[in-house]
């Protein structure tokens, strides 16, 4: 019987098991796919030649994640690579804002838009650099983070108090307003908030904008040598060095509850798995809540705060083998592994309305990833490994584009969703369609089919939205690890501090697995066997015929 049973092997899961097995404990991850790797997975399956990551690709929040760093993956062949520049936004207009990980090189594209606005770029960046440490500390460790943020409290008072706290709940709009002069650096803001499902209106938006652009300025959006892949196998390669095991193909539909404790799950062939001292679920919260665990073992207030729990805008993607560089209009673009394509703005606010209208975009905001421009490997030379995404709503009510879309996502509207996406492309790039050797279609159906907790397309285990942060992620009064049930830890993205890979909701669940003292029985029988096994060890072998 393993002391833990881990289920999923996305990062989130995979980061819980290693802290375990540094722990000592005996650990097993049970996967429903044929693979580990959750979100974090590449393949060959555009074009032979070419490596495409199938769902997230680059990597900033594992680059400053303390957890990750804590486990030196790089001695299990874990690298990063790097894009010349992180990010791009063009405009039609030929004007392009970049953000470079020099912060004078950012801010002298910035000046390019309004003399001065390079100065407000250092500005934002000297009050990083002051409350970066602190920061990080209380992101990345289980809520509430006292200690982290005492400090953090200390330092904001330093870099303004109550203005700098009101700078970080503005949305991202007023902030690049009251910021710059120029439309480059609240571009640069803004296109880093829809990283998630913050519209530019929304309250705290400038907040979530300027923590990912700053993350961007210091630590890069760097992607995995080889493939997202690379660095999942970097984690099993850890585990597996400390005895944990990884069981792909098994797909786990119950969590066993006896006397309000989980003791273990049960396989969908039937097959039960004892855990002795921790369950511990990489899986989405409805799921884990709605599916693996009975009603009779929630208070009805869980399951009442469920109904109101809040997805993330589903996402639709599509892969490319192209035969050559992307031919960007605005050359600034080309050295950026990451390309936001909008007009403007006020298409990023027009494109947020039709969302939150329930219609599918018709100039959809896209995240464009060039691929074999932050790492060589991923294509043959003079070729481009890309991608782009972009977000639909989960419950469609109309089409804002001509094509009468309705969200059913069958194979029809599948490809013209994705001739969508590439004419939203061709307006800052034109002539990229004639360079596309193949695609591939990755509607929100399709991913949720490569990972259950990307639940039609949502890719941050849950809305980022104020009102599910903190103490109310997943659900209010929470905002820990720990679930209604003894020994059972959420490990999930659906946990604070969210989504993004970094490693931290699974760290928070292994910490608090470890935190948690046996019962008295079980370690006892602990105990005992422990005795056993020195025991056995210290009596000689006996001889062998």
């Amino acid at each position: 019987m393993p002391d833990a049973v881990v289920i999923g092997a996305g990062p989130n899961g995979l980061v819980a098991a290693n802290l375990l097995a540094d722990a000592g404990w005996s650990v097993e991850v049970l996967e429903e796919q044929p693979e580990p790797g959750g979100a974090v997975r590449h393949d060959r399956g555009v074009e032979p030649d070419f490596v495409s990551d199938l769902c997230s690709s680059f990597y900033p929040l594992a680059a400053a994640s303390p957890v990750l760093a804590g486990l030196r993956l790089e001695q299990h062949g874990l690298r990063w690579s790097h894009a010349p520049q992180v990010l791009a936004h063009p405009l039609t207009d030929g004007r392009c804002a970049v953000l470079d990980r020099s912060v004078d090189a950012t801010a002298d594209s910035l000046d390019a838009f309004a003399p001065g606005d390079g100065a407000a770029w250092r500005r934002l960046h000297e009050v990083w650099e002051n409350l970066r440490p602190a920061l990080l500390d209380a992101l990345f460790t289980p809520f509430p983070p006292v200690r982290p943020a005492a400090r953090l409290a200390v330092r904001l008072r330093g870099a303004g108090g109550l203005r700098m706290a009101r700078t970080l709940v503005l949305p991202v709009r007023r902030l690049g307003e009251e910021e710059f002069r120029g439309e480059g650096g609240g571009l640069l803001l803004a296109g880093n908030a829809l990283h998630a499902d913050l519209a530019p209106e929304a309250a705290g938006s400038g907040g979530f904008g300027w923590l990912m652009s700053m993350l961007a300025q210091t630590y890069g959006f760097p992607v995995p040598a080889g493939g997202a892949g690379e660095l999942v196998r970097a984690l099993v390669s850890r585990l597996e060095s400390l005895g944990g095991t990884v069981s792909c193909g098994r797909h786990v539909d119950r969590v066993v509850v006896r006397d309000g404790r989980a003791t273990g799950v049960r396989t969908a062939d039937g097959e039960s798995v004892a855990a002795g001292r921790a369950v511990l679920a990489d899986v989405a919260v409805p799921a884990l809540y709605g599916e693996l665990l009975a009603p009779e073992d929630l208070p009805a207030q869980v399951l009442s705060d469920l109904r109101r729990f809040q997805w993330d805008f589903a996402t639709f993607k599509v892969d490319w083998a192209l035969d050559g560089p992307v031919p960007w209009a605005c050359r600034q673009a080309a050295g950026a592994g990451t390309v936001h394509l909008a007009d403007g703005l006020d298409e990023l606010t027009r494109f947020a309305a039709q969302l939150a209208a329930g219609s599918i975009p018709d100039r959809p905001f896209c995240l464009f990833g060039q691929m074999t421009t932050s790492d060589p490997s991923r294509s043959p030379r003079g070729t481009e490994s890309a991608w782009a995404y972009t977000h639909v709503p989960h419950d469609v009510t109309g089409d804002a584009g001509a094509e009468s879309l309705t969200g059913a996502w069958d194979a029809g509207e599948q490809e013209r969703m994705a001739d969508r996406v590439e004419r939203q492309v061709e307006r800052f790039a034109p002539g990229f369609r004639g360079r596309i050797r193949a695609r591939r279609v990755l509607a929100p159906p399709t991913l949720q089919s490569l990972d259950r907790n990307l639940y039609g397309g949502a890719i941050n285990g849950g809305t980022a939205a104020m009102h599910q942060q903190l103490f109310f992620r997943p659900v209010p009064g929470t905002g820990r690890p720990e679930t209604p049930v003894r020994g059972l830890y959420l490990a999930s993205a659906g946990a604070h501090p969210g989504g993004g890979v970094h490693g931290a909701p699974g760290a928070n669940a292994a910490r608090a697995a470890l935190r948690r003292p046996l019962a008295p029985g079980l370690a006892g029988a602990q105990r005992l066997l422990a005795r056993r096994d020195r025991a056995g060890r210290s009596r000689p072998a006996s001889g062998g015929g």
